[in-house]
């Protein structure tokens, strides 16, 4: 069974519910949210259905979590390029 070992983190369900609520970006905030659906009980794959995520990705999330902390599962964009004239005015 899927487990989110927020005691080895000296956290609770809460915090993870705080994070899913006030956290800057909708990605993170997902991911704290699938974490605490976890913690209530629910399994990755009913989390994965609700939040239209795999299942795999939400167990992802939760080793993730496990392995490194809450500060591992925060969004960073990672990819893409930006545009070629990003934050210039035509005037420049």
């Amino acid at each position: 069974m899927l487990k989110v070992s927020y005691d080895k983190w000296g956290q609770l369900p809460e915090f993870l519910r705080d994070l899913a609520v006030n956290g800057d970006h909708p990605r993170t905030r997902e991911r704290f949210f699938a974490l605490f659906e976890i913690c209530g009980g629910k399994s990755a794959s009913q989390v994965g259905r609700e939040t239209g995520r795999n299942h795999q990705t939400v167990m992802d999330w939760v080793r993730r979590y496990n392995k490194k902390g809450h500060e591992s599962l925060f969004y960073r964009h990672t990819g893409g390029n930006l545009p070629l004239f990003a934050g210039k005015s035509p005037t420049d």
